[in-house]
Formats: C-alpha cells, structure tokens, sequence
C-alpha cells in the first residue's frame, strides 16, 4: 500500500473525476469529515474504507491502495509466457525487446516477482545471442531482485549465471557457483527436486569439459534419481540431454542415443527450437564418436540452420566447429577450414570471452589440417593457442591429448627438448584428471 498523502491525492483525483462529492463519495458507511482527512493524507485508511471507496469510484482496490492499474500483474504474467514462448519458437532479439517492454512496465509498478522473471528472460536472450556479460548482469540483477525468497526461487538465476561462466570459459568459476547452491540447498534443508535436477543438468557440462568424468557421471545418477518427482517435462528432458554426455563419456553411445531421443521427443511437443536444435547437435557427437560420420554430418548441419535461423550466433559457431571436425575426419580439409578460419581469424566469432572452450577445438582441428598439408609453423602455432585457451578456461579434458599432438609435430620437427616438455606438460594433465576448486563432490539427494 502506498504512503497515506498518495492514496489521499489518489482519491480525491479519482472522486473529481467522476463529479462526486465528498459525502456522495462517503456515503453510506463513512462521513465526508473522514473522506476529507483521508485527502489531505492525515490517515491511513483500512483495507475495509478502501474496498468501500474502490467501489463507488468504480476501480479496484489493488489501483487505489498502489496506483497499479486492476489485473496488471496477471497481464504482466500472461505477457512474459508469451514472451518465452516467443524466445523458445522465434528469435531471441525480438523475446528481449518484450521482456525489457516487459520489466519497464513491472519497474513502473514496483511488481518485484514479474521484474525478476523478466530479467530471467533478458539473461536467457543473451546467451541465445552470445551476450555473455549482458547475460550475467541479468541473471545478477535477477538474483538481488529474489535476495529474500527462499533458494530454490534463486535457483535459475544461479543456474543462469553459471551457464555464461561456462561458455565465457570460465569452468572453475561456474563449478564453484553450482556446487556451492547445491550444497547450501542440503544444509539448509531446501532439497527442492527441481532445482535439484536443474542444478545437477547444469554442472555436467563443465564437468565432463574439465575432465571430471567421475563426477559428472555421479551428478547424472543424481538427476535421474530425482527426475520423477519432477514435472515440468521441458526440464527432464534438459536433464536427459546432459546425462547423454555423460553416457557418451562411458562409451555408451546406445545409452546415450535413447536419452537424446527421450528428449528429442518432448522438445518437438513443446515446440522449443532452440533446446530441439542442441538434441539435433549432440546428437550428431554421438555419431561422430561411434564412427558414423554421415549421420553425424546430416545432424550437425540440422543443428546449424536450426540455429542460424534463430540468430543464436554462439551457438551457430560452437557447432560448425563439431561440423568442422566431421568434414576434416571425411576428408574434406577445404570445407573444414573454410567453416573454422572465420572463427579465429581476423574478427573472431569464438574467444577468450566467447566460448573458449570450442575456440580451443576451432584452433586444435586448424593445427591438425595444417599439420596434415605440411605447414608445421603455422600448426604449432594453432596448437599454442589451443592450449591457452583450454588452460585459462580450466578445459583440462582435451589437454593431455593437445599436448601430445604437440609433443609428436615438435619431435617430427626434431625438436627433441620442446617436445619432451610438451609431453611432460600433457602427463600433468592426466595425472590429475579435472577436480574443482571445492573438495568433496555434491551429496546425494535425500530421502523422502
């Protein structure tokens, strides 16, 4: 409820607006002596004075008690649905322009939870577009908007902001995030099955990036653990679609292909494009990694219209590299190279701040076709950035391996020490598979 002079100047406006006395305004449970005390701001009227005045001025009680027009947080409501829809079926660019129409309204009104739900939107935007830090500012804004609403509240926000950690490269940093929420919401108590599953989906990734298979197997089982008693159907079938990863991890390709189509199939139904165009993409690693590469082929470049019509530029990018990997493993150098070069060179698509980790791929698959033409300078010098790349952004996963296509150019090179201290540098990596900076892995979920 607004200040007592607000509400008052609000009635009196109101009530010569539609000709009314102050005793025809009173009238018949209040007398004009308390309607004008209530003008002049000398009293905070009741809940009771205000639904009776609402009527006779014929507005609600919500508008005179806050000056918000009547059903505007539900029309806000019902516009950020329409505004999600937008952004899972259409173009992110034009999503963002109605949530900022959106948290502008909710901002005009002081609506905290619509705020916050637009500012989620605005964050999911971004990493659509590749917006990183734009990405960031929102899902931070979204979290100070929701400082005291219980966590599981916070929890997409958090996801949100780590989600942008990982594809700005930053693993350590986006692990830490998640792990930590995940640990408070034990100690806490607040062992929400969703925010549980949609924390656990989310760390997979920079597990399995940073070579932590074990636990990114374990989060998985986790996951799967809880995924019935959840049931937004979007959010499982995310959870499916991680767990793939770690299924592949395993060589379980089988596995993970029914998972991918359990998800597959939901996105279809719900029509969300963006989240159906990356089953399409991991779907094509899959068959690239059972050896497959046709199907790998037709699926990747399913993935890159998909997403190239939405304008989701990172993403687009991010998967012309796994493109780029197939053509090369086909034979088809010339065709890989011209997809990677212009993600590295002059303007780059993909870097230190715009996903590191597939710059780091882009820059290991450039080595290796210039490897394989004869031009050994130029794919060392790929390989040297492929390796700075993976290590500020803690992508130890593919280090060891970097390092000893490293290691076999220098020695072909006859460049014997460079070569051992490559090698050296590489058995570093696999002799302490990917840990994060917390110690002990996330709990299991509990009992119920």
């Amino acid at each position: 409820m607004d200040e007592p002079a607000v509400i008052g100047r609000r009635v009196q406006r109101l009530r010569a607006e539609r000709g009314l006395t102050q005793r025809q305004l009173a009238e018949p449970a209040y007398t004009p002596a308390y309607v004008s005390t209530l003008e002049s701001g000398r009293v905070r009227p009741s809940e009771a004075a205000l639904r009776h005045l609402a009527e006779r001025l014929g507005t609600s009680y919500e508008e005179l008690a806050t000056g918000r027009p009547a059903q505007l947080a539900t029309e806000l409501r019902l516009g950020l649905t329409d505004a999600q829809q937008l952004l899972a079926t259409g173009d992110a660019d034009e999503a963002a322009v109605r949530y900022r129409q959106l948290l502008t309204e909710a901002e005009l009104h002081d609506l905290l939870p619509e705020q916050a739900e637009a500012l989620l939107g605005l964050g999911e935007c971004a990493l659509e577009t590749g917006e990183l830090a734009d990405a960031i500012r929102h899902f931070e804004a979204a979290e100070r908007q929701q400082v005291g609403e219980p966590l599981p509240r916070r929890a997409r926000a958090i996801r949100g902001r780590a989600i942008a950690h990982v594809l700005a490269g930053e693993l350590r940093y986006a692990c830490y995030l998640l792990e930590s929420t995940i640990d408070e919401l034990g100690t806490t108590g607040l062992n929400d099955p969703e925010s549980l599953v949609l924390l656990y989906s989310a760390i997979i990734g920079p597990y399995l990036d940073m070579g932590a298979q074990a636990r990114a197997a374990h989060a998985a089982e986790l996951a799967l653990a809880l995924a019935p008693q959840v049931s937004d159907p979007a959010l499982v079938a995310g959870m499916h679609r991680q767990v793939a990863r770690t299924f592949l991890a395993e060589g379980r390709t089988a596995d993970a292909d029914a998972s991918l189509a359990k998800a597959q199939a939901v996105y279809r139904q719900l029509r969300l494009r963006t989240d159906l165009a990356h089953c399409h993409w991991m779907r094509g690693y899959v068959y690239a990694q059972d050896g497959e590469l046709a199907l790998a082929e037709r699926e990747l470049r399913t993935a890159r219209d998909m997403l190239a019509a939405k304008r989701a530029m990172l993403f687009t990018c991010q998967v012309e590299v796994e493109l780029a990997d197939v053509l090369r493993r086909l034979g088809r150098h010339e065709e890989a190279a011209s997809l990677l070069t212009p993600l590295v060179d002059p303007a780059p698509e993909l870097g230190d701040h715009h996903g590191a980790v597939h710059a780091g791929g882009a820059h290991r698959l450039l080595g290796l076709i210039h490897e394989e033409r004869g031009e050994l300078d130029v794919a060392e010098e790929h390989y040297v950035t492929a390796l700075g790349l993976l290590e500020r952004s803690g992508a130890t996963g593919d280090l060891a391996d970097l390092c000893r296509l490293l290691g076999d150019l220098l020695r072909r090179a006859g460049r014997t020490e460079a070569a051992l201290d490559a090698y050296r540098t590489g058995l570093g990596y696999r002799a302490a598979p990917g840990t994060t900076t917390l110690g002990p892995a996330p709990g299991p979920p509990p009992r119920y």
